[in-house]
């Protein structure tokens, strides 16, 4: 991470959005000032081998000019930067971080990783924003920017065309701003506006000691210096460790899958189907294979044989159709669905 020296040399605001936020994003774009005194940090939930337009979606919806930067880009006011799809996006020492580290709440990028990695390293000069989505990415990551001293925004739930998402920060960060998006720009510029310049002394001082207080979940250390939660990575399948952050449960493996309450749900419930359509696959083959075997040994004169193997087969059909029911009757997980 930046030193506090480093990390006091710029505001910086970030924005994290899932479903619904390239619509959010573009009626966001026009209400921020062209003289905006921070860098912006977007993260947009996107599928890891799709291409992203939001940059130019950005920049022609509004006066700053929206990019997705490179790794040790160095960071500028008035610029946008936009997470390529299935890299981490970040910051240190005055420049822009990418990385294809381990999955977060899913994702890759994860907005928790974008807020949580600014905190650490910005301290109070951060302002965080969760805009429309799914579940619940961003909701840790902003709790921490509060913990730090930085500014906390959420857009209205009852406008967002997904509300989860804010609805969740809304909820466990209480002291943040809840508004609509047309005034979001304009509460982001008040806030950046009436930070003091960096290095002023006292408030130097200050933000130090803050970024002194910010989780590091870049550490080696950070995961396991919670508790053992008894549960497994649904990714690697690795052991958690579980951390209470303010009454928000972060899980977190040994390689750095981490997980909120909401995404650890919905990735056990991934997990979960993908593993009853594999023993689904292998019932229907026990099927096939039994019933090949039946026919070979009626064909080479062995009726109790080929009696044993239909059975069998019939015993793997009547398993594989309550697995298929259960499939059916699981509960839908993912981003497809509104909250």
């Amino acid at each position: 991470m930046a030193s506090a020296a480093q990390a006091r040399t710029r505001d910086i605001v970030v924005i994290g959005a899932s479903a619904g936020g390239v619509e959010t994003l573009k009626a966001l774009a026009p209400t921020l000032p062209d003289d905006l005194p921070a860098a912006i940090f977007v993260v947009l939930h996107l599928p890891a081998g799709s291409k992203s337009a939001l940059p130019g979606i950005i920049s022609r919806a509004g006066p700053l000019r929206a990019v997705h930067p490179e790794d040790g880009e160095p960071i500028e006011h008035g610029c946008i930067y936009v997470a390529p799809p299935d890299h981490h996006l970040g910051m240190e020492d005055g420049v822009v971080r990418l990385s294809r580290g381990p999955r977060e709440n899913g994702y890759r990028p994860a907005i928790d990783r974008l807020f949580t990695t600014a905190a650490a390293t910005y301290g109070p000069r951060v302002t965080g924003v969760v805009l429309s989505g799914a579940l619940d990415d961003g909701t840790l990551g902003l709790g921490d920017i509060s913990r730090v001293g930085g500014a906390t925004i959420v857009q209205d739930p009852d406008e967002a065309l997904y509300p989860a998402m804010p609805a969740s920060a809304a909820s466990y960060v209480p002291e943040a701003d809840v508004l609509p998006i047309a005034a979001i720009g304009a509460r982001i510029a008040e806030l950046c506006r009436a930070r003091p310049e960096a290095g002023e002394g006292a408030a130097s001082e200050t933000e130090e000691a803050m970024i002194e207080q910010a989780p590091n979940p870049e550490s080696p250390e950070y995961a396991q210096s919670g508790h053992v939660s008894g549960f497994t990575c649904p990714e690697c399948s690795g052991a958690l460790w579980e951390h209470d952050e303010g009454g928000i449960l972060r899980y977190r493996c040994r390689v750095g899958h981490a997980y909120s309450e909401e995404s650890m749900l919905a990735e056990q419930g991934t997990a979960l189907e993908a593993g009853l359509w594999s023993a689904l696959r292998a019932l229907e083959e026990r099927v096939a294979f039994c019933t090949r075997l039946s026919t070979r040994f009626r064909h080479r004169g062995s009726p109790a044989a080929a009696a044993r193997y239909e059975r069998q087969a019939e015993e793997a059909r009547d398993q594989a159709r309550l697995v298929r029911q259960a499939v059916e009757l699981l509960s839908p997980v993912g981003e497809a669905q509104p909250a």
